[in-house]
């Protein structure tokens, strides 16, 4: 593999540490502040809607990272980024259909969206690229 490559892998590793570390981050923070209830406990189709809020701005935001740091195409590499979030969901809601977590809207929510939020990132920051670096990456 070349140099680029090795760039875009670390741009979708990057993307994905960022939507991990800092939901998660989110996450321990509202169960602190008693917002969510004890671990274990399932979550309410409000609490389900105020995560998949917070989930889908850091996923975005997340999506951005990646693209910015492409070295070449930001758009394929924050798409690439949706699709392993596509996966990683799938996953999850496998291991957690019969688990009684929450309401399972929210679980097929997760791999539904990842690809389409991971666009917008994408898209943004393309959209933020003048026309001369266009052409350079």
């Amino acid at each position: 593999m070349n140099k680029r490559t090795w760039k875009s892998i670390g741009a979708v590793v990057a993307g994905l540490f960022f939507i991990i570390i800092v939901t998660t981050i989110v996450d321990v923070l509202l169960h602190a502040a008693h917002v969510y209830p004890e671990m274990g406990t399932p979550m309410t189709d409000g609490l389900a809607v105020l995560a998949s809020s917070y989930r889908l701005v850091i996923a975005i935001a997340g999506a951005y990272l990646t693209a910015r740091l492409s070295p070449e195409r930001p758009l394929r590499d924050a798409l690439v980024l949706g699709c392993v979030g596509t996966v990683l969901g799938v996953i999850g809601l496998v291991m957690t259909w019969n688990m009684d977590l929450g309401p399972r809207w929210y679980w097929i929510s997760l791999a539904v969206v990842a690809i389409p939020q991971c666009w917008l990132g994408g898209w943004l920051r393309e959209r933020q690229v003048k026309p001369a670096e266009a052409a350079a990456i």
